[in-house]
């Protein structure tokens, strides 16, 4: 009898705790969506425009809103076909880690140039996180990965430096 007890009280702790955890998944929605692109960026130089950020840079500029737990991004100088048709992310959450992975829908030009992104993030909670970026033309370059502590910087940047085409022409 006092077996049957004993185990009664503990499927119904197992219980509890794993009700409790599902619920707490429930409630933070993740979710996140490229926002808008510029256009191809390679006739800047020519059109003799002031361009803040260098051609051999790729930077995030980030910044966090806790009361929406909204993380808004901006890759600076991105490499996409010329004729892209489109331009989307896939963005998803793994422990800590952020992942935005980059794609074009079709490439229809022999040319390469460099985009803005604005991506919109969702479901982010007031922590400490790796954000890691998946690009399709940055191959043999340095990866754009970095830590984040939305605790305590709500906004910030990170950049790498590329010097393979389309970056730094």
């Amino acid at each position: 009898m006092k077996t049957t007890i004993q185990s009664i009280v503990i499927f119904l702790i197992i219980g509890i705790f794993v009700f409790r955890c599902h619920k707490e998944e429930e409630n933070s929605i993740f979710s996140g969506k490229l926002v808008s692109n510029s256009a191809c960026k390679n006739g800047l130089k020519k059109a003799n425009m002031t361009i803040s950020i260098p051609d051999t840079l790729s930077c995030i500029d980030y910044s966090f809103d806790d009361l929406s737990n909204k993380l808004v991004i901006k890759h600076i100088n991105t490499g996409f076909n010329c004729c892209p048709d489109s331009l989307f992310c896939k963005i998803s959450l793994r422990n800590d880690t952020i992942s935005v992975q980059e794609f074009e829908a079709a490439n229809l030009c022999k040319c390469n140039c460099l985009y803005d992104l604005d991506i919109e993030i969702f479901g982010v909670s007031t922590k400490k996180y790796q954000i890691r970026f998946i690009e399709p033309y940055s191959v043999g370059q340095e990866r754009i990965a970095f830590e984040v502590d939305l605790g305590k910087n709500k906004n910030g940047s990170y950049c790498v430096t590329r010097k393979h085409y389309p970056w730094g022409l």
